[in-house]
């Protein structure tokens, strides 16, 4: 009987690889699920739970990020101020006009496992409100998120006789 190995990542195998991803292009949800996913590094072969396998990640254009539906009315983010009454909120439309990089940094975060390596893979993470950022030095990759991979329905596909 032959007895196979579970592979474990160690630190030192870990290698980051830089991606540029642009908001405007898919609704944030599914940006936000793909970054996390990078960030984690569950995309990869050597993927362990315990050790930090995931990449960088730049999200450029956070001002153009888009929601569907009547979410941008309806998506509340709370904060407190830690003293009795000290709740406030604001809609996705007015986090948006006062720093659209914290909707998608919000978004990621809870997309992300709580435990010990989530502030070190958030660390990881670079958002910009434009187009423009400073991390041209490490050759990063573009990543489209664009539902691309999305199946037509069987009425839609072309036979060949």
């Amino acid at each position: 009987m032959k007895i196979t190995k579970t592979y474990s990542a160690k630190p030192g195998d870990v290698t980051r690889v830089w991606y540029v991803v642009d908001a405007g292009e898919a609704p944030l949800g599914r940006v936000a699920t793909r970054v996390a996913t990078l960030l984690t590094g569950k995309d990869k072969p050597m993927f362990t739970a315990h050790i930090d396998c995931g990449d960088y990640v730049v999200v450029i254009n956070a001002k153009n990020t888009i929601v569907t539906g009547k979410k941008a009315d309806d998506k509340i983010y709370y904060r407190h101020s830690g003293f009795p009454g000290g709740i406030k909120q604001r809609t996705f439309t007015e986090q948006m006009e006062q720093d659209p990089t914290q909707a998608i940094f919000k978004a990621v975060r809870g997309m992300l496992p709580v435990n010990k390596l989530r502030d070190e893979r958030l660390a990881r993470l670079k958002i910009y409100a434009d187009a423009e950022h400073h991390h041209e030095a490490q050759k990063p990759q573009t990543l489209s998120v664009k539902a691309s991979n999305v199946k037509q329905p069987a009425s839609k596909k072309v036979e060949d006789k």
